[in-house]
């Protein structure tokens, strides 16, 4: 396989954070971009830019849409997919659509890619995908993880993560097929967006004051550098590999401090210890229950918030001309964003 660039890049997902910044990424370079969409789609994070773009009607369920689309994209040349389109959610009544759509979704995509002759899959993951180690030793020292690290049966593991795993799976199958395709693994991502919903809830939660603070650290990636990513990995001779995408590990208490101060709110003050997030779950869980709404707090979650582990995201430095933003210019910037749209 050689670096050259295809005719057009067909993306899936792409009206969500990820997706949307991928989509501009390649236009700004110039590139055709064709979207699959649902009707009905919410295209508000991409509305100034929607008229360059080419609309295919399709769902990953759908395999005949998906053929028909990536069809209708073969028309303009060579095509590149990239797939982004999945659910991110840790509450239990989500698990049978989010298996659905996290795995049997992805692999239609890998089939019709390989049935088709596409130029190259990418495909985003998260590292969730990667899993935890079961022997982790409790200490103040946080674990390291890199690509390195194999899929392991644990309850650190969330069931979106072990979607997320499968999916993973389906994509090595392809590669083995011989599909071209390199997969990213970002952690917790930064962007502007609906702060209603994924992991732009957190500037929400520091606008809103509350007072909590997870015991646990979280790894950050600018959105930006992930769409970055994305390109030049898409662009490059690269294949059957896996970056992750992460630029810094902190306490969750220093990145609600920086999110509070860029968003002129109250720093957080109480600490939620792990074995106190352990009795607050069962609790939301009954609350979700009584009110119909979605919980704040699940056994997943208050696992994942009370956890000690590290990304590494250097490999793709190493590799390609890549660096990582400053994250602190990245919580001003989105938060700035919130400011100017949300007050």
């Amino acid at each position: 396989m050689t670096s050259s660039q295809p005719d057009i890049t067909l993306i899936t997902g792409a009206n969500g954070l990820i997706g949307s910044h991928i989509v501009r990424r390649y236009l700004e370079a110039g590139r055709k971009v064709a979207a699959l969409r649902r009707t009905g789609s919410d295209l508000s994070l991409l509305h100034d830019v929607k008229d360059r773009i080419t609309w295919l009607e399709g769902d990953i369920l759908d395999i005949p849409s998906l053929e028909e689309a990536i069809q209708t994209a073969q028309k303009s040349g060579t095509v590149d997919v990239i797939h982004v389109a999945a659910i991110v959610s840790y509450a239990p009544k989500d698990r049978d659509r989010m298996d659905k759509v996290n795995v049997e979704g992805t692999a239609n995509v890998v089939n019709v890619c390989l049935a088709k002759g596409i130029r190259k899959l990418g495909y985003v993951s998260s590292i969730a995908a990667i899993g935890r180690p079961t022997n982790k030793v409790t200490t103040d020292i946080a674990t390291l993880i890199d690509e390195e690290q194999r899929w392991e049966e644990s309850p650190q593991n969330s069931f979106y993560g072990q979607t997320k795993y499968r999916a993973e799976l389906e994509v090595w199958r392809a590669l083995a097929e011989g599909l071209n395709a390199v997969i990213v693994n970002p952690s917790l991502v930064l962007g502007e967006g609906d702060w209603t919903r994924s992991s732009t809830q957190l500037f929400k939660y520091a606008f809103d004051e509350k007072p909590f603070y997870p015991a646990g650290i979280v790894n950050l990636v600018d959105v930006l550098d992930v769409a970055e990513a994305v390109f030049q990995l898409m662009g490059s001779d690269i294949t059957a590999q896996r970056f992750i995408l992460t630029a810094v590990s902190m306490s969750y208490k220093t990145f609600l401090d920086k999110l509070a101060d860029a968003l002129g709110k109250k720093r957080p003050r109480i600490a939620v210890s792990p074995k106190l997030t352990r009795l607050l779950w069962p609790l939301e869980a009954v609350r979700a229950w009584l009110t119909g709404k979605a919980p704040l707090i699940t056994r997943e979650t208050a696992r994942s918030a009370s956890g000690s582990y590290r990304y590494d995201g250097r490999k793709i430095e190493k590799i390609l001309d890549f660096r990582y933003r400053d994250m602190d210019e990245t919580i001003r910037r989105i938060s700035m964003f919130f400011r100017q749209t949300q007050y």
